[in-house]
């Protein structure tokens, strides 16, 4: 399972932000330049957010830049391959070390804190999102209760597309700016 991480991590590197990943980071920026905030939650592991300039991203899913220790739960960023006989720099346990991202079948991470963002919203956009994984599928129907406007960017309709307010689809690359433009945030 290491070595699948290890490659992942590699890959994750080696990419490169987008002009969605730098757009929201200017759209987060302008916000708060504003008194705003732009909540930026992500699914993914990779850290293209915050190398697209990005401040402040929640990692719902957890981090694949990070490792952490079953031990003693020992977290620390971690740019190179974990290894079986590594020690956790926490507790010096060897065979203890993970990436600290959630699998399946574990509780996604910071729930409370997005819970909280989103009674606080006056938008819930969903972008590149299957609208299948639960709990982050529900979170529109969860804005739509709130009464808070709902939009989905995506390549295709999601698995709950009929859920939102409004939606665009094309690659994230230009629906994102596009939408961002739209509202005054480029």
């Amino acid at each position: 399972m290491l070595d699948f991480y290890n490659w992942r991590r590699r890959n994750a590197l080696a990419a490169e932000p987008n002009s969605a990943h730098r757009a929201l980071a200017r759209a987060q920026a302008r916000l708060a330049s504003m008194g705003g905030r732009l909540f930026l939650c992500t699914q993914n592991v990779d850290d293209l957010h915050e190398r697209g300039g990005a401040e402040a991203v929640t990692h719902m899913h957890g981090a694949l830049l990070r490792a952490r220790c079953t031990g003693c739960g020992h977290g620390f960023a971690c740019r190179g391959d974990i290894l079986r006989a590594d020690p956790c720099p926490g507790c010096a346990r060897t065979g203890t070390l993970r990436p600290d991202i959630v699998w399946f079948g574990e509780m996604p991470m910071h729930l409370e804190a997005i819970d909280a963002r989103l009674r606080e919203a006056d938008l819930f956009v969903a972008i590149g999102t299957s609208g299948s994984v639960y709990p982050a599928a529900g979170y529109v129907m969860q804005a739509r209760s709130l009464g808070i406007r709902t939009c989905e960017l995506n390549l295709e309709p999601s698995d709950n597309a009929v859920l939102f307010d409004e939606a665009r689809y094309g690659p994230a690359s230009g629906t994102v700016p596009a939408f961002l433009a739209d509202l005054g945030l480029a």
